[in-house]
């Protein structure tokens, strides 16, 4: 798809800022408000353009969670094109900038697109129930934190203060920390009852979380992550938006630095795939070999743990793509290449 013009959008919880590039100069600068309302307001707006038509315009912006809901259903409806980027590749190919406020983060999303047309992809709204499950996900770990302080400041205390005093705060903040766990504890079990009342997710969540290592938890996170492996079904791209892909560090003859993983990752989805990991070499028989055998050979313990990593990755990503649960003794030629090609330790 050719498109001529390009409309960035710097989202906030009030308001939209939008601005219309062609031939990569501005034409139009708008402000609205996050409403449906103020969308329809700017479409209007936009439609004065000469010669402007919405089938050859996009829309880009960038992730900011629930705030772009608005925008997205609507225009989505509209049969707009949508795309949906985060907001650490807008900033990163920005270059060296100067000054900041949303019209000209609206301007810069707007360039970025129009630079980088050739590599849109375009927005798809996720199902329903997986952003309901994305949301309570989400819920859960606020309240995990919310219990890991107070847990936290409980026990500081005790190493300093008068053993009365911190049996008076323990006191204080048990039934805080019971109603967390409580609240905790009926997320997850909604959490569960959505995935048993859908087919296609209890289908695919049996799939994933039938891989040793992979557990309830970690299985969920992997298919919102993916949005059911529809935004993501690409193994390597996985381990890279996972922080589990080696990159090089070199320059020149001076620089020759030990292949590392990238800091830029989701993580949440790296501390889970770490405690999978961690699960699997005690529990799977070939993945504990693996790891030892790695560690008698001088290899760091950590950069094993990150080869289990993309291990277990490549697994699911090939049950998925085989429809089939994960199988100890099934040997598939393509899935064991495909493991060997991306389990080299450097």
């Amino acid at each position: 798809m050719k498109y001529v013009h390009f409309v960035g959008v710097d989202i906030s919880k009030e308001t939209l800022d939008y601005s219309v590039v062609y031939e990569g100069d501005k034409v139009l600068q708008f402000k609205s408000e996050n409403s449906i309302k103020g969308i329809k307001c700017f479409l209007k707006e936009l439609k004065k353009i000469k010669d402007l038509n919405l089938t050859e315009a996009i829309f880009c912006m960038e992730d900011t969670g629930f705030y772009n809901n608005h925008l997205t259903s609507f225009l989505f409806s509209q049969d707009i094109d949508l795309w949906v980027q985060s907001a650490m590749h807008i900033i990163a190919s920005s270059g060296m900038v100067r000054g900041k406020n949303d019209a000209i983060d609206a301007y810069r999303i707007a360039i970025y697109a129009y630079k980088n047309q050739d590599d849109v992809k375009l927005w798809e709204p996720t199902r329903k129930v997986v952003e309901q499950l994305k949301q309570l996900s989400a819920l859960r770990q606020r309240l995990l934190l919310a219990k890991q302080k107070l847990t936290v400041s409980s026990k500081e205390a005790s190493q300093f203060l008068d053993k009365d005093i911190v049996k008076e705060i323990n006191k204080s903040i048990r039934k805080s920390i019971n109603a967390l766990e409580n609240d905790q504890s009926n997320v997850e079990k909604r959490m569960r009852f959505l995935i048993k009342e859908d087919e296609e997710l209890l289908h695919l969540f049996k799939i994933v979380s039938s891989i040793t290592g992979i557990g309830e938890l970690t299985a969920i996170k992997i298919i919102i992550s993916t949005n059911e492996f529809k935004g993501i079904n690409c193994p390597k791209k996985f381990a890279c938006y996972a922080g589990a892909a080696p990159f090089e560090h070199s320059s020149g003859t001076s620089v020759r630095g030990r292949n590392r993983v990238s800091h830029k990752a989701n993580k949440s989805v790296k501390k889970l795939l770490h405690l999978a990991s961690l699960t699997a070499i005690v529990h799977d028989e070939h993945i504990r070999e693996f790891y030892l055998r790695k560690v008698e050979q001088g290899k760091p313990k950590m950069l094993v743990i990150n080869a289990v990593r993309n291990k277990l990755i490549q697994r699911v990503f090939a049950c998925v793509r085989n429809n089939q649960l994960y199988s100890k003794t099934y040997q598939n030629p393509f899935f064991e290449k495909n493991e060997r090609e991306h389990l080299v330790l450097t």
